[in-house]
Order: structure tokens, then sequence, then C-alpha cells
């Protein structure tokens, strides 16, 4: 337990001390993300938050996780560097999309091939249970691969993210110290501390963005957590088992997984590439509303919360019937928000910031930042 405490204050101390100077760089090289007609934001803002998250986090892992624990865990370490550098070159020089989608492949792979994470059991979702090898790879490569895109999607207004990481993390943490999953308490709770040190400098107004490198890493290692929490809630031996334990797992990570799963259906059935750009996504909608970036985290933070107990409260009715309750309540939600915009959609005015004064440097600047899909971030 030590080991957690330690861990989690290490790394909000190493990300809270980075960030200013990550800032200052991120503005003498000219590193930020320019406001356009998508995004919500309106004055360019330094970007690369993310490399501070990943210092803080890696450092307090590798030294809070405990040594007697098996080598999976430098398999778990591997990926996450995979990740760190595709989105670090993402967020400076722009990747391709094949090339992000690629690159996750890979760290997948490593994660199911070397660190034991894989889906093997549906656990009586659609009347499921024991899966084909190869179904079981190819299920687990898609939650890996959505999950890890859905923080990055998220990802559209101040705090936002940030939040639903800290939330997500948090739940994950406190259940993997129930079950004495130390390794996967240290993770979570790492990434939980560098969090709440970056939130505090992305609150709206945000001082700076995460980028692809932080919502990347955000997005992987909830992945990663929520493949272990439904192994481990559906497993009696390690003494705290739960009922619907995949559907508690998805109620955790509603919020981002389920508006990325609508937004990329509606592409798709509009016959548009799933990586197109779009103003379909929730915090669009509550924007066109009048919300705030503040109002809008607050809101999707208790919303995810909410789903949280319920899934909780219906978990007896099974697996199935509380994933089809979440996504129906979901659905209506996002309809009702959707039919209630103004017709009419405000546009952002680009605005220069104090230390941003050279508008001619700015607009020639061959930085421009792209998210996992290959289209401008929304927001970071």
């Amino acid at each position: 337990m030590d080991n957690i405490l330690l861990s989690g204050g290490l790394a909000f101390l190493i990300t809270f001390f980075s960030i200013p100077v990550i800032i200052e760089v991120a503005k003498s090289k000219k590193l930020f993300d320019e406001p356009d007609e998508r995004k919500v934001h309106k004055a360019v803002t330094p970007t690369l938050g993310g490399l501070g998250i990943f210092a803080g986090f890696i450092v307090a892992s590798l030294l809070g996780v405990p040594s007697s624990i098996p080598p999976v865990f430098h398999y778990f370490i591997a990926a996450i560097m995979i990740i760190f550098f595709m989105g670090i070159k993402d967020d400076i020089l722009v990747l391709s999309a094949t090339k992000k989608f690629i690159g996750q492949l890979v760290a997948a792979a490593i994660l199911i091939k070397f660190g034991g994470i894989q889906i093997n059991n549906m656990h009586g979702f659609l009347g499921m249970h024991a899966i084909p090898h190869t179904a079981s790879i190819l299920l687990t490569l898609f939650t890996i691969v959505v999950i890890t895109n859905s923080f990055n999607l998220i990802d559209g207004v101040d705090g936002l993210a940030g939040s639903l990481g800290l939330l997500t993390s948090t739940l994950f943490g406190a259940y993997f110290i129930a079950t004495s999953q130390w390794m996967y308490a240290v993770m979570a709770f790492s990434l939980a501390g560098s969090l709440v040190a970056f939130l505090i400098y992305n609150f709206s107004p945000a001082k700076i963005f995460m980028g692809d490198t932080g919502s990347l890493i955000i997005g992987i290692l909830n992945a990663v957590f929520v493949i272990k929490f439904i192994a481990l809630a559906a497993d009696p031996s390690y003494g705290v088992p739960l009922q619907s334990a995949p559907a508690i797992g998805f109620a955790i990570l509603i919020v981002p997984l389920f508006d990325t799963l609508r937004v990329v259906t509606i592409r798709i059935i509009s016959r548009r590439s799933p990586f197109s750009p779009d103003r379909n996504h929730i915090h669009h909608f509550l924007l066109e509303l009048g919300y705030s970036h503040s109002k809008i985290t607050f809101t999707c933070v208790c919303c995810n919360i909410a789903f949280i107990v319920f899934a909780y409260l219906l978990r007896s009715t099974g697996t199935t019937m509380v994933i089809v309750a979440l996504s129906g309540v979901s659905l209506c939600i996002v309809s009702v928000v959707y039919y209630s915009r103004p017709k009419t959609k405000p546009k952002n005015k680009p605005i220069i910031l104090p230390g941003f004064n050279n508008k001619e440097s700015i607009l020639t600047s061959s930085h421009k930042i792209l998210t996992l899909t290959g289209d401008p971030v929304e927001q970071n």
C-alpha cells in the first residue's frame, strides 16, 4: 500500500513541476495548437502536455511496482513506449492515420502476446461464454484499439479527457487494491497522480493541452485496466467478484467509449471514412447548447458516475441486459441533447494569447497538431 501512495505522490510531483517547463519549451519552439473553424478553442495553446503525464507515470510506475512482480510489467512498458513515441511524433510533425493505426496494433499485439491481456470469455454477453482463440485475439485487438482511440476522440474541451481518465484510473486502481493486484494498482494510481497535476494546468482556460501523446497513453492504459478488471471481477477466487463484470467495465468507460462507437457508426452508415472529421461528439453538442468547458467536463463526469452506479445496481440482471440498458439510456440522452441544439452554430474566431503576439510566425509554423484519425484536433 505504501508503494501505491508513494507512486501516486511522485507521479503528481514530476508532472506538476515538468508542465511549466514544457509550456515554455512549446512556446519557444512554436509547438502549439492553432484554432480553426472546426476546433472549439479560440486561442493558440501549447501542446505536448502528454510528455509531462508520461514522465510522471513512467518514473512512478518503475519505482513503485514491487520487484517481485513477473516480467509481464516490462512488456506493458514496451507497449506504452511505442504509444508514447508515436504520439510525440504526431504532436510535433504529424503522423498519418495508417501509421498510427499500425503502431497501435503493434502495441496491442505486445500486450496480448507477452502481457497476457486477452478477452477469452464473454461472461454471458449475448449468451456467449468461452470463445475460440482466434476470435479472442481479434476481439482483444479491437477492444484495445477502440478504447485507446476513445480517449483521443473525447479530448475536445479543457479538462474533459483528463477528468474522465482520472475517474477511471482511480476506480480501477481501487479495485486492484481490493484484489491485491499491486502492479496494476501502482500503474493506475501513478496515472491518476499524473492526471491530477496535469489538470491543474488544463482546466479552462487551459494553459496546455495533452495532445495525442497524453490521450493515447490514457487510452491504452485504460484498455489494459478494463480487460484485467473484467477477468478479476468474473473470477470468485480473487475475493471480490462482481456480477455482470463486462457491463460494469463498460459503464466505467461509457462516456468516451459510447461516444466513439456512436460517432464511428454514424460515419460508416453515412458512407464516410471512420477517420473523417466532424463535429458530432457529445462535447460539440453541449458547446452548441451554450455550455462552458468546465460545465461540459463536470456534466460528463457526473453522468459517467451515474452510469456506473446504474450498472452496479442492475448487475444481477445479467451482462446483456445491463449493457443494453446502458446503451439505450446513453442513446436517449445524446438524442435529447442533439435535438435541443440551436439551429445556428457559432463559429470560433482565433485569438492570439500573450506570448504569441507574432501572428506571422504562428501562421507560417510548420507544426500542425492532428488527432489519431488524421483530422485536426478539436481542442487539444
